[in-house]
């Protein structure tokens, strides 16, 4: 590609700054404009990374806009959604990609209608360490795959997060906050999910806010904080998530995959990078070497070390999908199909009832290191 496909965002809040400082990475797009509800918040971040500040619908009208990011709260990404389709734009969608099955069936149906593409976060199943896994499992490393564990579990957002009431509201919870970068990581290592059940619990009816800005204020739970959901994948393989907003600390790793010759155990599907360790019948995990794949590289320095994050992978290669005539990797079908694995798992926690589910997809194609460079912006520095 010689031209840069023009992005604009809706939705300017907490995530929307990872998109505009990550995205000029990434050589075949570029982010233009913004817009926000709070018109205020927009022209502060476009202030702050040198692009335009436009209302909602300037945006939605915009010529040297192709694909819109749907940055917006959870509740509110199937109307954006809609109205980003209607003005003829391609979406890339935060997750989750709706809050309901119907909602993301008329999406999908929306898109076919009028020839464009959707497509939805997360995208950090690209990160090289991922792409290693599945190289892995593809090539046989650990036989066929029967089964695994993962496991997503904290005290909650209230500690951190500037305003985390909508967290706990239906629509938030565990499941569909942190549910997608599990899920959408096993449908990339094992493929569909054929049916699930669950259990959940609510154990704090009342959360206390202790991050700076609003300390000490409190929020009713009105979702879920822990489920337990047994997957039934389609290759027979059965899985357990545990997902949880009620757990101070504990030992078990992020995700286990076992299979007939060995497991690989796999570090947080929410970072692009991590520590891949194998084991073989003998028994006793190794670690896997390194991967020389640029979304790998360690590129943002937190607390807890320095990680890799290339968040707007996802968003360059629907841009380089468009442009090929392809199948962008994070096509609908997929965060599709996790919309219905997430709100089956509520339901079978609710009813008490195994359900079977309606939709399917394929696994994304891989992301090999040689195509992955080609996807970044030469001379971009990642230090």
């Amino acid at each position: 590609m010689n031209q840069k496909t023009g992005v604009g965002v809706i939705g300017c809040g907490n995530i929307s700054a990872t998109y505009f400082r990550l995205a000029p990475l990434f050589r075949d797009i570029e982010i233009k404009s913004c817009a926000d509800l709070d018109t205020e918040t927009a022209k502060t971040q476009a202030e702050e990374f040198g692009i335009i500040a436009l209302d909602i619908t300037s945006l939605l009208k915009s010529p040297e806009i192709d694909i819109i990011v749907n940055l917006t709260v959870p509740d509110a990404h199937y109307e954006v959604s809609k109205c980003i389709l209607e003005a003829g734009k391609h979406v890339y969608s935060e997750k989750p990609l709706t809050l309901s099955l119907p909602e993301a069936l008329q999406l999908h149906e929306l898109a076919e209608t009028k020839g464009l593409l959707v497509a939805g976060a997360p995208d950090t199943f690209l990160g090289g360490v991922h792409q290693q896994a599945r190289d892995l499992v593809d090539s046989g490393a650990i036989g066929r795959i029967t089964g695994g564990t993962c496991h997503v579990m904290n005290h909650g957002m209230e500690h951190w997060h500037p305003n985390p009431d909508f967290f706990y509201q239906p629509g938030g919870g565990p499941i569909l906050d942190l549910g997608p970068y599990y899920l959408g990581n096993l449908i990339h290592l094992i493929g569909p999910i054929s049916r699930v059940t669950a259990f959940s619990s609510t154990p704090e009816k009342v959360r206390t806010i202790t991050s700076e800005e609003r300390f000490g204020e409190t929020i009713a739970v009105k979702t879920p904080t822990t489920i337990y959901a047994l997957l039934q994948f389609d290759n027979g393989a059965l899985v357990t998530l545990g997902a949880s907003w009620d757990v101070w600390d504990h030992g078990h790793p992020h995700m286990e995959l076992y299979g007939t010759e060995g497991a690989l155990r796999i570090p947080d599907p929410n970072i692009f990078s991590g520590e891949l360790q194998i084991s073989a019948r003998d028994g006793g995990f190794d670690p896997v070497p390194k991967w020389d794949h640029p979304f790998g590289i360690e590129n943002e320095e937190y607390d807890s070390g320095w990680i890799a994050n290339y968040r707007s992978a996802g968003l360059a290669d629907l841009a380089r999908a468009i442009h090929e005539g392809r199948e962008a990797r994070c096509h609908i079908q997929r965060p599709l199909h996790t919309v219905e694995v997430m709100t089956a798992i509520l339901q079978s926690a609710e009813t008490g009832k195994v359900i079977e589910l309606e939709t399917t997809c394929t696994r994304p194609d891989s992301l090999r290191p040689e195509e992955a460079r080609t996807l970044i912006k030469p001379g971009s520095r990642f230090r």
